[in-house]
This record gives C-alpha cells, structure tokens and sequence, in this order.
C-alpha cells in the first residue's frame, strides 16, 4: 500500500470511529476533540484525525475552536425544534410515496423490522448504553424499512443527514439526569417524564403506524408520523427545561 492509500485507510477509520462516537454521545455535546487524546484512544496520527475532523466540521457533527481546535457541536432545543421541522418536510412525503410503491419485499421488511424493535428493551426497561444502542439501532432500521420503497434520491440523502443529527440530540438527551432518573425508576422521577419516555418508545405506536402503512391508509399513516416525530420534543419539553441548554452551554474544554 503506499503512502496516500495508507494515509486515505487512517483517515477513513479515524472519521468511521469519532463519528460513532459522535452520534452516540460517547462524545459528548461541546466536548473538546484534542488529537492526543483522541490519537490515543483510536491508535491513529494527528494528519488523519485532522483530515477526519475536517469532514465531520462540513457535516456540522464538529465545530472549530478560534485558537482551541475542535470541539463536537452543541445541542439545543432550538436545533431539535428545527431538526424536528426538517423531519416533517422531508420523511412524510418518503414514507408516503414508499406506502403507495411498496411491494411484497417492503412488507415483509416493515413486518420484520418491526418484530425485531418489538423485541428490544426499551430505555425504561434498561437504561443501560447497551441497550439503547440495541433499541436506537432497531428503531432506525424499522424507519428505514418503512421509507425504502421511495426514490433513493435527493430526499432521501436529506433525510439521512437529518436523522444523524437528530439521532445525537435524542442520545444526548437520554443522558440528562431526570431522564436517566425516569428510566430507572427512581422515586422522586417526574410522573411526566415517564410518561414521555413511554410514549416515545412504546412498541404500541410503532405497531399502529405499521398497520396504517400496511392498510395502505395515507392520511392515518401521514397523521402517525407527524405525531411520531413530535415525541422527543414532547420528552424534553416533560423532563428538563435546561437539559439540552445545559448541554449546548458546556465549554468545549470539558
């Protein structure tokens, strides 16, 4: 191999692996991306972690630092509220055009993708990062399934960037301490909160927005999905009114 593939391969995995970390919050909102540690961490050099989070800058997954590097974008309300908006525009008519198109192959993904989420535990049931990397994964699939009859065209790219970042404020959320108070069950956890996060994750919504989009039924499925996407706000608007504020303030030195 010479030495701009190798170089190419380092970059390649160094951006595979903080961008995973990234999107599961094992970095952390406002976290500051120092190339030691990080070097450390995935055995790579400073040329490709800085080629690595030049990309991720571009994809607004990492945010440069006037004279301090780089630091892993904030979260804010303001940003899931807008990020929630992007979802609407963008996957309601996906999942429309992929209900009218699909065919006994996108059935058969919806329906088994669909068992599969069904078997997860949920956040309430296991607060562990394990298991919620398990239901996050599920649940993206059981979307994906659901959305893969449509065009794979510029909407669908859109969609893609949107879920990423949503995906990172909704595991950036389940990291503040009422929500992690409320799946434990801990006395003294906000009834509201428990409410929220069983709303948002109950196999129960997941099932009805299947059926409507089996049954072929647009405006009930169309209704769900809007509804489905005004979850998580509805989580942290029930939890912590500084949760995500708090997370998006954290100096980037942290």
């Amino acid at each position: 191999m010479d030495d701009r593939k190798e170089r190419a391969t380092k970059t390649e995995t160094a951006y595979r692996l903080l961008r995973r970390d990234i999107l599961t919050a094992r970095l952390m909102p406002g976290a500051a991306l120092k190339l030691a540690m990080l070097g450390e961490a995935y055995g790579v050099g400073w040329t490709p972690l800085r080629e690595a989070l030049s990309r991720l800058e571009a994809e607004r997954l990492v945010t440069a630092v006037s004279n301090r590097g780089f630091a892993v974008a904030p979260v804010s309300r303001r940003e899931l509220e807008d990020l929630s908006r992007a979802r609407l525009v963008v996957e309601v008519p996906l999942l429309l055009e992929s209900v009218e198109k699909g065919g006994s192959g996108w059935e058969e993904a919806v329906v088994t993708t669909h068992y599969r989420l069904s078997r997860c535990k949920t956040a309430l049931e296991d607060p562990s990062d394990a298991a919620i990397d398990a239901w996050d994964e599920c649940h993206e699939a059981f979307h994906a399934a659901l959305l893969s009859a449509a065009e794979p065209g510029w909407l669908m790219r859109f969609r893609a960037t949107v879920s990423d970042q949503l995906r990172r404020h909704h595991r950036a959320l389940s990291l503040t301490p009422a929500v992690r108070a409320a799946a434990a069950g801990h006395r003294g956890a906000s009834d509201d909160a428990m409410a929220a996060l069983r709303e948002a994750q109950s196999i129960g919504a997941h099932t009805a927005l299947m059926e409507a989009a089996l049954d072929r039924n647009l405006d009930r499925t169309r209704a769900l999905m809007q509804d489905h996407i005004g979850f998580t706000l509805n989580v942290y608007s029930r939890t912590e009114e500084r949760a995500l504020g708090d997370l998006a303030a954290r100096p980037a030195t942290e």
